[in-house]
């Protein structure tokens, strides 16, 4: 998985930045990934999608994954940047708020 970590020190967070789609043909790799970086992080973990060209059912149940788990963790699991295909898919399920992180759309987006 074309994956970066690095700690984010303007909030003490670690950071995971994905570079190739969450589809269902990198899932199994990408979970255990996620879970990884998940399981290092100091508390927080931003999940940076802005390189995710693509994203499935498959990929979207591992956001929900990794949701899920920082909450059973006692940490926190942040989307800080958002693809274009990202947005479309939070938007297409509608679960925005239940995410609850910041959904920023670019100006040329906008």
């Amino acid at each position: 998985m074309a994956a970066r970590r690095k700690k984010n020190t303007d909030h003490n967070a670690d950071r995971l930045a994905i570079g190739e789609d969450l589809t269902i043909y990198h899932a199994a790799s990408q979970k255990s990934q996620f879970i990884d970086a998940l399981v290092a992080a100091s508390g927080h973990l931003d999940i940076d999608l802005s390189g995710v060209a693509e994203i499935d059912t498959a990929g979207f149940q591992l956001l929900m994954l990794v949701k899920r788990e920082a909450r059973r963790l006692g940490k926190e699991a942040r989307i800080v940047a958002h693809s274009e295909a990202v947005r479309e898919l939070i938007d297409f399920y509608n679960v925005a708020a239940e995410f609850g992180d910041p959904l920023l759309i670019p100006a040329q987006d906008a």
